[in-house]
């Protein structure tokens, strides 16, 4: 089940860079991100009512919040450098190189879940970074 939802977000995933470049034409990119966020939110917390999860708020343990927090603050920070490059820059090249994310997820999970960084992953990171160098340049 989870390629299925794999598959929805990568399909999720273009359509909002193109609805977003479409979007934010003559729209400070903050203020654009606030109004995405904001939406966002409202998506989010009505699936923890619809789901009838919202009791597990209690269950949290502060360690969890405080990652859950920190990851907040790193897609806060990665919507409003997207907006930013979106609004001055081609779709085709600000995409590419915001999925080089995935070669900085990988190193990270490397180094701070021990998760196996084999030669697949080794060879499938260098293909990663020369097709987004061929599409930029």
């Amino acid at each position: 089940m989870w390629i299925i939802f794999a598959v929805l977000s990568a399909i999720f995933a273009a359509l909002t860079s193109i609805l977003a470049k479409i979007g934010i034409d003559g729209v400070n990119s903050n203020l654009a991100t606030a109004i995405r966020t904001v939406v966002v939110v409202i998506m989010a917390w009505s699936m923890v009512f619809l789901t009838h999860t919202q009791s597990g708020l209690s269950e949290i343990s502060k360690k969890n919040w405080l990652f859950l927090i920190l990851s907040g603050l790193a897609t806060g920070a990665s919507w409003l450098c997207y907006y930013k490059a979106l609004q001055t820059g081609e779709v085709s090249k600000v995409v590419p190189i915001d999925k080089f994310s995935i070669i900085i997820t990988l190193i990270l999970a490397f180094v701070f879940l021990h998760e196996e960084f084999t030669a697949k992953s080794l060879i499938g990171c260098i293909l990663i970074a020369a097709g987004t160098l061929i599409m930029v340049l």
